[in-house]
Order: C-alpha cells, then structure tokens, then sequence
C-alpha cells in the first residue's frame, strides 16, 4: 500500500488559529493565566465560532504568533505536504498584537522562515468576515493587495454563511482579483447551492473553500466542473457541524464522478481532530477513494494553490513518480 504520508500535497484550507496544536493551546492559555478552553465536537456552527476566539485569545504575543505559525508550517510538512497556504482574519488579533500591518507582516515573516526550515513553501489567505458590513471586507482586500508581493497569494470569505450571502462583497472581491490574487470564499456549507453560485458569478472563485452542497444542484456540479474551479473540501469538518450525516455519506465521491475538482483539506484541527494526512487516509479507509484518486486530488490541490509555477512543475513530477514507483513496488510483491 502507497504510503500517503510520501504524496506531495498542498494544504487550501486551513485556518491558522484552528490549526494550533492542542498541547500549544494548553500552555498559552497557562501562561496568560486563562482557563483552557475544553476541545470538543460541534453540532452548530455558534458553538464552534465560540472555540475559534477562545484559540485566537491565547495568543498574547508576538512571539506566540510565530510558534503557532512555525508549528502549522511543521505540521504541514510531517503530513506530506509541499505547499500550505493557511488563511487569517488580521483584525481578530488587534488588541492583542497591534495594527493589522504589525501582524500581517508578523506572519508573512515567520511563514517564509518556517518554510525554509521545514521545505515547504508557503502563502497566506486573508480572510473577510461576512457577518460585519463590506466595508470591513473592501478594507481587508485592500491590504492583502498591498502585501501580495510579500506572500498573501488569497483572498477569503469566512463566518457563517446563514443569512450572509456572498453578493454583497463583490467589491471587495473584485479589488483582490485586480491585485493578482486568488478568489476563495467559503460557500456551499452551512448553506445550500445558491451561496456557491454567488461566489462564482459574483466573487469570481477560483477555488470554494467547502462547497460540497452543490451537489444538491445537479446543474450547479456540471458548471463547476466545466468551469475548472476547485472544491477545498474538508470532511470530517463538515460532519462535526452536521453538514453531512456521516463520512459514509460524504459527497466527495460523487463530485469527483462528476469531474468537479476537489482538494482535501483539514479546515480546523484543533476542533476537528485530524491533519492533512489522516484526511486522506480517512477517505481511502472509510469513502474507498484509491491511490489513483488521491493522486489526483493532491494535484489538484497543487495546481489550484497560490505556489509559484516552478514548485508546481516540481510538485507534478514527484506526484507522477509516487503513483508509478510505488505501483511497480507493489506489483514486485505480488509476484513474489
């Protein structure tokens, strides 16, 4: 059996505080003299929200930033990944840490240092926050441009979709494509397909980070596979948040059947439990996708991602190598 952990992969989504080790958060949360937030599954949306702050909460120093940005970055490489690309909202982190330049150049700088320490390259997504008015989304797009030279290679729409459509940040999307960065809104979770065809008509998505309820449009699955956009899917994620019943009835399958292209992600594994690589193992154990499958969507992943051309090439290469060493090894064992 192929080993996932040697697969070279991109992680698209996943959030930067929600990616905390659990170990770190217990020692933060010591050292600012707060009381450990209890980690747990979610069955609302409301509920994980609250855990979310209570991680960015922790970080009471510059020097916590960094730790956890080095520890994502680490963590990426020991799943298997080449590229990560973790997303931000700045403005969670102002009392705390400063302006939202302090801190964005905080992350960018430790991200390119973590990088060359643990080979792999990195980007950052900057988020908007749907549930607070545009103008806070134009002002967040606005500086992800400004820093686009400096490794913000995408640009976000996050919080609970419920009642927050994506139409109404069109503005805001349309200035960080104008920048040169990559359109990837969360859309089709927590609401239903209309919220994936506002962010394709009107936020230009290149990639959608969720959107596995375009399946309930049949309609919808064509156009997003005509079109080429990339689902950032994140499994057990949507479980936990009862967007699906089961893995068992995850519609990854499915979407992949229907040529739309997909990346496997792990959205939140401080609250969710597995990284980057115990996704992949979990939808070849549980969901029956096979190497040839996962190749693809590790592909996927990279070719979708804000990596430089040159890391991408590379990356192909060694994907093309995993699927073919590893199937003249297996078939070696077979006959012997």
């Amino acid at each position: 059996m192929r080993d996932l952990a040697t697969l070279p992969k991109a992680h698209l989504h996943l959030h930067l505080e929600g990616a905390m080790r659990p170990a770190t958060l217990r020692e933060l949360a010591d050292a600012a003299g707060m009381a450990v937030p209890v980690i747990r599954g979610f069955g609302s949306f409301s509920a994980f929200s609250d855990m979310y702050v209570a991680a960015c909460e922790v970080l009471q120093s510059d020097a916590d930033l960094r730790r956890l940005v080095d520890e994502v970055v680490a963590d990426a490489a020991a799943a298997g990944a080449v590229w990560v690309e973790p997303a931000t909202y700045v403005p969670h982190h102002r009392e705390r840490l400063g302006s939202d330049e302090h801190i964005l150049e905080l992350i960018l700088d430790e991200l390119t240092a973590a990088g060359c320490r643990h080979g792999v390259g990195t980007g950052l997504l900057i988020a908007a926050d749907r549930t607070l008015d545009p103008s806070d989304a134009i002002a967040q797009a606005r500086l992800a441009v400004r820093y686009a030279a400096d490794g913000v290679v995408s640009f976000g729409l996050h919080n609970d979709e419920a009642g927050h459509p994506p139409e109404p940040f069109a503005e805001a999307f349309d200035i960080a494509l104008a920048g040169g960065l990559l359109s990837a809104p969360h859309a089709g979770e927590l609401d239903g397909p209309s919220s994936v065809v506002g962010a394709v008509d009107r936020l230009g998505a290149h990639r959608i980070q969720h959107g596995v309820r375009a399946v309930e449009d049949p309609d919808l699955v064509v156009q997003l596979a005509d079109l080429g956009i990339c689902l950032d899917v994140c499994p057990t994620s949507n479980v936990l948040l009862s967007v699906v019943p089961s893995i068992e009835d995850h519609p990854l399958p499915e979407l992949l059947a229907a040529g739309v292209r997909c990346s496997l992600n792990a959205d939140d594994p401080l609250l969710f439990g597995p990284g980057l690589l115990e996704e992949y193992e979990l939808c070849r154990t549980t969901l029956g996708l096979d190497d040839a499958q996962l190749a693809d969507i590790a592909r996927t992943s990279v070719e979708a991602s804000g990596a430089p051309d040159a890391l991408k090439v590379h990356a192909a290469h060694d994907i093309d190598n995993w699927v073919s060493a590893d199937a003249g090894e297996t078939a070696a064992e077979a006959v012997a």
